[in-house]
């Protein structure tokens, strides 16, 4: 998906976009780290968690405890998932570049140490610029 497609998917996500925020792979999209990702990941609150569990979305629970939602073929939602403080990309919430570190670092897969590089390259990039 690229950055047209995920905004034009969260354009039906029918939920209060202050209850959710773009976590890994669509984060780095909207954020211009990467040209595209397979799919939307969301972090949520507890609160639309719980609405999506009354509106009888089928989830699991995760290590901790949290849930996770298949919303979608397209999104993924998990409660509480969070790692660092997150910044306004328009009217939709991302979780930092330092929060998204935190979460790739946590998750140590292949694909996330190699987003990691990709992450400090963009962030470097920009302090380069000011």
């Amino acid at each position: 998906m690229k950055k047209e497609e995920i905004l034009r998917t969260l354009e039906g996500f029918p939920y209060d976009k202050s209850e959710y925020w773009l976590i890994t792979g669509a984060a780095m999209v909207l954020f211009g780290m990467r040209e595209e990702t397979g799919d939307i990941d969301l972090g949520c609150t507890e609160k639309l968690a719980e609405e999506l569990e009354k509106a009888g979305y089928l989830y699991r629970r995760t290590e901790n405890g949290r849930r996770w939602f298949r919303y979608s073929e397209e999104i993924e939602i998990f409660e509480e998932w969070k790692t660092g403080p997150l910044v306004s990309c328009g009217d939709l919430q991302l979780l930092s570049p330092e929060g998204l570190i935190a979460m790739k670092e946590e998750l140590g897969r292949e694909k996330d140490l190699r987003d990691i590089a990709l992450i400090r390259e963009w962030l470097s990039e920009r302090k380069a610029e000011k």
